[in-house]
């Protein structure tokens, strides 16, 4: 019997929490969040769900465990020594990259607002928040702004390239596809979406989000500070 339960360990030993981690990731990125169970999981891994759960309390923690693993992986890939203002536009874009390539993650970030990888970006854009001078009574709002920009446009984009695999196209066969819709739209009741129908054909994704960070950092830039501001370029 003890023989048995020395074999047992030796196995949940070696079935990491790292590579659970690991293959979760692989399932999420392959089959999205309804795809990862723990029984495909446990057959990914050649396992039994026991020892999964040797390892993992349920799903809600292994889905915020992989992401933290993504958020980990972006946080550590900073420039440190930079500046407050591009620290936060590196970021910003690598997030943006990050939730592009695993689109659960954005989802994943806000079903556990008060989780580690959610943690890990307040503590990282408030920091550089401080750094730039912003009031303390600012800060908060100043962080948020950051925060729900970069979570609600990374979001909606990872959405939009999902919706065009599923429909088979790729993304200029997808942005032709919308421009065309907008071009049909009722000139007088759309003046605006209609002028830019054009546009949506060229643009930039990863152009146009860095741009509303810019608006962002401008608005950053026009609270009133106490003393000398600090530029923070």
């Amino acid at each position: 019997m003890a023989r048995k339960t020395s074999g047992v360990s030796r196995r949940e030993e070696s079935l990491s929490r790292e590579r659970i981690i690991e293959a979760s990731i692989e399932l999420l990125d392959k089959s999205g969040e309804s795809g990862l169970t723990f029984r495909a999981l446990s057959e990914r891994l050649a396992t039994g769900p026991g020892a999964l759960y040797w390892h993992i309390a349920n799903k809600s923690d292994l889905l915020t465990a992989a992401c933290d693993a993504i958020v980990a992986l972006t946080m550590n890939a900073l420039l440190l020594d930079a500046s407050p203002k591009a620290i936060i536009r590196t970021l910003a874009l690598s997030l943006f990259d990050a939730i592009d390539a695993h689109p659960w993650v954005g989802s994943a970030l806000t079903l556990a607002p008060g989780q580690v990888p959610m943690m890990r970006i307040v503590e990282r854009l408030g920091q550089q928040i401080r750094a730039l001078g912003v009031p303390s009574g600012e800060q908060w709002a100043a962080a948020s702004a950051l925060l729900n920009y970069i979570l609600g446009v990374g979001g909606r984009n990872a959405a939009n390239g999902q919706l065009a695999r599923m429909r088979g196209l790729d993304r200029s066969e997808f942005l032709d596809a919308v421009s065309e819709i907008w071009s049909q739209l009722d000139p007088e009741e759309y003046p605006f979406a209609r002028s830019m129908a054009g546009q949506m054909r060229a643009h930039d994704d990863r152009a146009d989000f860095l741009a509303g960070i810019e608006l962002i950092l401008g608005g950053i830039d026009s609270l009133p500070r106490r003393g000398e501001g600090v530029s923070g370029v």
